[in-house]
Formats: structure tokens, sequence, C-alpha cells
């Protein structure tokens, strides 16, 4: 059985140390009892993400962006060797908020890919479709696919992870069928295949993110081809967090 892996997105949340830590040590206290757990990634905002880094061990963390050059003049940005120097051991790169709000490019996108690939970094790439009423969404999926890994070798890809986050889906409460997520998974893992090989087809984790909660956890990580959840307002919730490890348990 391969181990899943869940990943909190806290986003810009919460809204001060003190309750940082409350929610991750609930988290912990949560976590501690179940058996077989999944791989665990918290994803913090960067104002509370080292100082957990550095002191807790019982889950991985993880940053929310990353600026691709090593270092040099470029005023508020953080780069991948200072994150992992730091203990952080997973990247979220691409999130459609980030490239709706932020103006961000696939350009820099697939700059950001590379730089953290490169310093040995786990790399969730976030792709999914505005809507599923566009005769064209598989193409979207792939035309962000395609520009957001353009060079990036075989080698570095071992360390690359695609989450599928529908827009339409992300805090909404609207969520895919588990038969749309396995038809998403594969024609994503085909594209990998185009891009990337054959291993990397077969071997990168592909995500399902976008509503998740403890009620329907469960039913996504079932889903065919499915590695794992990108979890994102449920994550500041302690008790639903919880709930969506313990889902895993057993799938």
């Amino acid at each position: 059985m391969v181990k899943k892996i869940i990943i909190a997105n806290w986003k810009m949340s919460p809204q001060s140390h003190k309750m940082a830590e409350d929610i991750v040590k609930n988290i912990l206290f949560g976590i501690k009892k179940i058996k077989s757990k999944p791989e665990i990634v918290l994803c913090p905002p960067y104002v509370w993400l080292t100082d957990f880094s550095h002191k807790i061990k019982q889950v991985k963390w993880g940053a929310q962006d990353v600026f691709w050059e090593s270092s040099g003049a470029y005023t508020g940005e953080i780069s991948a060797g200072m994150l992992k120097s730091s203990g952080v051991t997973h990247i979220i790169v691409g999130h459609s908020e980030r490239r709706g709000s932020l103006g961000e490019t696939d350009d820099m996108i697939n700059k950001k890919i590379r730089a953290a690939l490169k310093a040995g970094l786990k790399t969730v790439l976030c792709v999914g479709e505005r809507s599923r009423s566009e005769p064209d969404f598989y193409n979207f999926i792939k035309d962000e696919l395609f520009a957001d890994l353009a060079g990036v070798s075989g080698r570095l890809a071992k360390n690359l992870l695609i989450a599928y986050e529908p827009l339409w889906a992300i805090g909404t409460g609207d969520t895919p069928e588990p038969d749309d997520i396995f038809e998403m998974a594969t024609y994503i893992r085909r594209n990998i295949f185009d891009i990337l090989g054959k291993k990397a087809a077969y071997e990168i984790p592909v995500l399902y993110g976008g509503s998740v909660d403890a009620k329907n956890a469960a039913g996504f990580l079932r889903a065919k081809g499915v590695n794992g959840l990108l979890v994102g307002g449920a994550s500041l919730v302690p008790n639903e967090f919880v709930g969506i490890v313990r889902a895993s348990h057993g799938i």
C-alpha cells in the first residue's frame, strides 16, 4: 500500500503566533494515536513557518511559495536554499490564488519549480481548470503542465508532486465526482509521460484539492490514481484536519 500524503495549506492564516501554536499543538495531539499515518505536511505563513520547522519534527513543513533566484537584491523574497536550511521539505508552487490574484505567470512558476527541485525540495505544482463547462478544460490543464514543467529533467522530477485543484471547487463546497478525479489524474499522468517520461508518469504523486473536509476526504482518497490531498480551510480546524488524516487510514 502506497503511503498517502496530506498537505495543509494555511494560506494567510491564522492572525497570531499564539493561534498558530494552538493549531499545531492540537493537530499533533490528535494524530498521536493514529496508526499508519500518512505523510503530513503543514504549510503555515512564512512568519510562523521557520519557528515550527526548526523544533517540531513529528510532521513535515512546507512553504506556500518560493523565489527562483538563490540570492540577490530581491526585496521580500525567500530562496529555496533558505527554506531548506530552515528544515522546510516541501514547496507549493502555482496555486490558483497566486496565478489569479497576484498575476503569477507560467514562466514565473516554471522558474520557481526548477529552483525548488534543484534545491532538493519536494515541489507541489498546482493545476486546475476554471470551469468544467468550458469545452477545452482538458487542454487548459495540458497547457499548464507543459509550460510549468518546461526544462525540468527526469532526474529532478523524483521530487515533483502534482496537485489537481479545480478552481470552481476551491472554497465553494462543490466537488467533482471520484470518477472525474480519476479521469483527470489519468490525463495528468499521460501528459507527464509526454513531458518527463514513463518513470515519472508512474511515480509522481497526484493529489486532489478543493473543498476537502473530514466528511469527503475518504471518498477523494479512494479515487483511483489519487495519492493524497491538498487541504485549505479545513486544515486550520484541528479536529477537522485530524479527521482528514484519520480518513486516510487503511486506504
